[in-house]
Parts: C-alpha cells; sequence; structure tokens
C-alpha cells in the first residue's frame, strides 16, 4: 500500500503572510496525522519564507507516522536533520533563490557529493531519497550514490497528464521498473493531485510512498482537511 505523506509548507506560508501562529503548523501536523495520513513532509528554506527551522523541530515532537525533511544538503541542513533524526531525508537539489523544486539531480556529475552527504546521514539510521527525474542513467546513478530510495519528480507527468496520460506515464514506469531491479525503494512527489493521482499509483509498480503539499492543502480549503486526505488515500 502507497503511503501518503503530507507536505504542509503551504500552512506555513499562509501563516507567515500575516505572522503570529495561525494556522498553527504543529497542530496541523497533529491533525493530518489523525485524519489518516502516513507521514508529514517539510520543506525549510534558508529565507525561512515557509517552515522556519524552529517548525521542523517543534513537528518532530508531535509525529506518530513518519517524518520526511526535504532540503539541498548544505552543512546547515546536514545539521539540522542530524539533530532532529527524521525518519527520511529528501536531497533536492535546489539552491536558496528557487521558488519551487524544479529539477532533479544530476546523479552522476554530483555523485561524489552526494555519496559523502548520504553517508553521513545513513551512519545515524536516517532512510535517505534522492529527488530525481525519470532517467534510467538518475536512477543508476543515485544507486551508485548509496541512497535507499528515489523519489520521481512528477511535474512533467502531471504537466502532460490531460494531453496523453499513457505517454505522460511512461518514463515513470520504466524508471520504476529499473529502481525495482536496483534495490531502490521508490517514492514520488510534485504536481500530483486528485485528477493524475490514481492513474499514476496503479501504473507505478512498488511506489512506496507520495508526498503532496500544494494541490492537497488547495484543495481542503474548499473541501476540509479530513475530507480531502481521505479523497487521496482512496485513490492509492
Amino acid at each position: 500500500m502507497t503511503k501518503l505523506s503530507v507536505n504542509i509548507n503551504k500552512i506555513a506560508t499562509l501563516r507567515n503572510a500575516r505572522g503570529g501562529s495561525i494556522p498553527n503548523v504543529v497542530k496541523a501536523a497533529r491533525d493530518c496525522q489523525k485524519f489518516g495520513a502516513d507521514g508529514i513532509t517539510v520543506h525549510p528554506r534558508p529565507d525561512e519564507r515557509h517552515i522556519t527551522k524552529k517548525d521542523v523541530f517543534d513537528i518532530k515532537s508531535i509525529i506518530t507516522t513518519e517524518y520526511n525533511i526535504e532540503g539541498y544538503p548544505s552543512e546547515d541542513f546536514i545539521k539540522m536533520v542530524l539533530e532532529v533524526s527524521p525518519e527520511q531525508v529528501t536531497l533536492v537539489p535546489d539552491g536558496p533563490d528557487v521558488l519551487t523544486s524544479c529539477a532533479g539531480w544530476d546523479t552522476v556529475k554530483f555523485q561524489d557529493f552526494l555519496s559523502q552527504v548520504i553517508g553521513i546521514f545513513k551512519d545515524q539510521g536516517i532512510r535517505t531519497s534522492i529527488f530525481v527525474d525519470p532517467k534510467i542513467e538518475m536512477i543508476e546513478g543515485a544507486k551508485l550514490c548509496g541512497s535507499d530510495r528515489i523519489e520521481l519528480y512528477t511535474e512533467a507527468y502531471a504537466k502532460n497528464y490531460s494531453k496523453d496520460k499513457e505517454k505522460a506515464i511512461a518514463p515513470y514506469v520504466e524508471a520504476a521498473k529499473k529502481a525495482t531491479a536496483l534495490g531502490l525503494g521508490i517514492n514520488a512527489g510534485h504536481d500530483l493531485s486528485l485528477e493524475n493521482l490514481e492513474f499514476f499509483a496503479k501504473e507505478i509498480p512498488n511506489l512506496a510512498e507520495v508526498s503532496i503539499g500544494h494541490a492537497l492543502i488547495s484543495d481542503a480549503i474548499y473541501l476540509g482537511l479530513e475530507n480531502t486526505i481521505q479523497m487521496y488515500k482512496r485513490l492509492l
């Protein structure tokens, strides 16, 4: 059964737009789990424009499922993750000026760097995942880096789903097959939604986890958080 990890960055974005503590991200994380989420994802950025470093630590204290921290592995990020010790860390190649994740790692070019970082996390027993495009070479590179899992960057699938969903899913199916053959776990995320999630989950073999934030929180404004989480869960 594929797990649903809810990314609560957008809760923090709304809070920070006004200042103060409403909506409360710790309460949101607690409630998401109560409503059926299998995990909580956060992606703290250096400018703290949504999730802050304090949030990362505060949320850890109420995790009853799994905690996934995404980010670029800077020295500060590595130090924070080691202190928090989440169940999973997802490494993304975003620089500090990037609005949202827009590409996967070049796991061949950055193999030495990623291998070193992954080794640090694995020494502390933290499961590692690398954000990658659905390209066989990048999947093979992730394996050579020592990662436990990959996270398939699904923007291209989501963008082309309404035009030709079979064509859109094809490279992801091949990537997933290669990952499975190499012994890598498979996560996925970015622009997955109520519209395109069911087909993706049905077609991708051995899909362990999806991480969904923007679409899910947007849907929750109209449909309610508990109802929305259950709607997403029924598609997996």
